[in-house]
């Protein structure tokens, strides 16, 4: 079932959302009791347990339907957010659409304000070339925050064998840009865990992983990884920049 997000906004009644205080006290005790390296299954059953299905949100780029899967073992219909920047390569748009078919979740397409021809005609054409951090804050970033804003938690399929910038990620932590809790469920998992996941249980994967696209964003901004090269090596390559902001 795909909805737009203003569709899911309009539509679903949230109980009162907790104090920050309130939240930030959950995430220290889901970071005291899970440690560094639960179980998947283990780190979202506590969330469960934490927290109403309603105030739940599954980040997803779509380069896989790993983390979607997991979590709607334990929250069917979860929202799943999907940054429809208006980049993305073919390949991701045909994923999402098998992962809203194939799974018991809900796609919630998290839009912009402006569309490609607007930030075009505001900030000049290929904005990403000249300007990528600012390109992101428009079509990722500042979309993302807002939508998260109705959540108490959301999850994320951060991995810490993804980049030197990950290593140290945590399974619970307080998310102190978007004021929620974060959760990362498969952080301690490698690349090929993740693909083992998905051919067991017959989980959508975006054709580009197997093409040499590891770590997959919007397509002027991504090119294929090179054998021994970091995972995230073919995003914004050439440039400084490593993420986009969202993960920082």
């Amino acid at each position: 079932m795909s909805l737009s997000r203003e569709h899911v906004v309009s539509d679903t009644v949230r109980p009162a959302r907790r104090t920050e205080d309130e939240l930030k006290a959950l995430a220290a005790r889901g970071t005291e009791e899970l440690g560094w390296d639960s179980p998947a299954g283990q780190v979202i059953a506590w969330v469960a347990r934490n927290f109403d299905l309603s105030q739940a949100a599954v980040a997803c780029s779509m380069a896989d339907a790993v983390l979607p899967h997991l979590v709607s073992q334990q929250f069917p219909g979860v929202d799943v957010l999907f940054l429809e920047t208006g980049y993305h390569f073919t390949e991701t748009h045909i994923t999402r659409n098998e992962v809203a078919d194939q799974l018991d979740i809900t796609i919630v397409d998290v839009m912009p304000e402006l569309t490609v021809a607007e930030q075009d005609a505001q900030y000049g054409k290929d904005l990403f070339g000249r300007d990528p951090a600012q390109c992101c804050a428009i079509r990722k970033m500042d979309p993302l925050k807002k939508a998260l804003a109705g959540y108490e938690v959301w999850f994320t399929g951060v991995r810490r064998d993804e980049a030197p910038t990950r290593t140290n990620t945590p399974l619970v932590t307080w998310d102190r840009v978007h004021n929620l809790v974060k959760i990362n469920p498969l952080a301690a998992w490698s690349f090929d865990e993740l693909l083992d996941y998905a051919g067991e249980h017959q989980v959508p994967v975006n054709m580009l992983l197997s093409n040499g696209y590891p770590s997959i964003g919007c397509k002027p901004c991504t090119r294929p990884v090179a054998p021994g090269e970091d995972p995230r090596a073919g995003r914004w390559a050439g440039l400084a920049k490593t993420e986009c902001g969202i993960h920082q």
